[in-house]
């Protein structure tokens, strides 16, 4: 009997060890494929124009480069996480008589991690192969990590601008936190293949309801150079 046993431990002993190669086999094999493909993805979608523009929320001179690019291409979906204040971003279009109708805002974010966990879902349903990202010189190189992780291991290409700023964020970058948002960058870009989440506060900036924002408040960044185009805003 205590032979009997032993000798049915150690079967399943093997087909359990059998069982584990062949999964670890598996798993080693759809993770090529997978890397592979998006590689592939990811080539091709750098030889391809830009689909969108996706900027992160900073100083209001990162909003007043947007107006411009708006204006240069209007064809061309902006969508903006976290920015200024809705009633600051408007009044900026207004002044140069830009339409603002592909102009998307994003309110979900609180974070730079944030400013792509919840756009992934955003440009993918847009069908944005080739991404612009907008931000500050002080933003980097944690900003662009971040977003080449996650938006990468979904096939979309991300290049990178930046706007000289002065005023708010410092945007001070230890590598501390910037080692603590690539560590959970790459496990989200795992965890995103199958589950994504979703922000419910996106809307186009056409779309804003001022007379709320005015009835509870809001505060527009008021650097030298932009004084006049505040000066007369409710």
């Amino acid at each position: 009997m205590v032979r009997r046993t032993s000798g049915n431990s150690l079967r399943f002993s093997r087909q359990l060890r059998r069982v584990g190669l062949g999964l670890a086999i598996a798993i080693v094999l759809l993770s090529s494929y997978w890397a592979i493909s998006t590689i592939r993805e990811l080539s091709a979608a750098s030889q391809r124009s830009v689909d969108a523009y996706l900027m992160l929320g900073g100083s209001i001179r990162r909003e007043v480069h947007m107006v411009q690019v708006a204006k240069e291409h209007p064809d061309i979906p902006i969508l903006i996480s976290q920015g200024a204040d809705d009633p600051c971003i408007i009044r900026l279009f207004d002044v140069e008589e830009v339409e603002g109708d592909r102009v998307w805002l994003e309110r979900c974010a609180n974070s730079t991690f944030e400013n792509f966990y919840y756009t992934l879902s955003i440009l993918q349903r847009w069908g944005v192969r080739r991404v612009q990202m907008v931000t500050s010189p002080t933003h980097l190189p944690r900003a662009q990590w971040l977003g080449q992780i996650i938006l990468g291991s979904h096939g979309i290409w991300m290049d990178t601008y930046t706007v000289r700023e002065k005023g708010i964020p410092a945007n001070s970058e230890s590598y501390l936190k910037t080692g603590l948002d690539v560590a959970r960058s790459l496990a989200f870009a795992a965890v995103s293949q199958v589950h994504q989440p979703s922000c419910d506060n996106v809307y186009r900036m056409i779309d804003s309801d001022l007379e709320l924002w005015i009835e509870k408040g809001y505060v527009c960044e008021k650097p030298w150079d932009l004084r006049k185009v505040f000066e007369n805003m409710p």
